[in-house]
């Protein structure tokens, strides 16, 4: 998990699964690397990962446990996420 400071549209959080990391993924056209400059190197537990959550501005989530916390909190559906092959990915925003 990584979160990166801004003043102007509050804070971006950043999770992705451990194993995703320094990875890329492709669908079709479509390829994301995941990388550990936007990610993060720090591990983090589910309970540190929902108190991000709660005060982010922006949420941006890869990978199936990733993506489940914010499911699990009530922030997206599964309905709301897109799938990269096989990978969960979902991108929240609070205005």
């Amino acid at each position: 998990m990584k979160i990166h400071r801004s003043r102007e549209m509050g804070d971006v959080v950043a999770v992705c699964d451990r194993e995703l990391l320094n990875t890329t993924i492709r669908h079709d056209m479509l390829s994301l690397t995941i990388t550990d400059t936007f990610y993060g190197t720090t591990p983090a537990t589910e309970d540190e990962v929902r108190e991000a959550l709660k005060k982010a501005g922006n949420i941006n989530l890869i990978g199936e446990r990733s993506v489940a916390v914010a499911i699990g909190m009530g922030l997206i559906t599964k309905s709301g996420c897109m799938m990269i092959g096989k990978v969960p990915h979902a991108q929240i925003y609070r205005l």
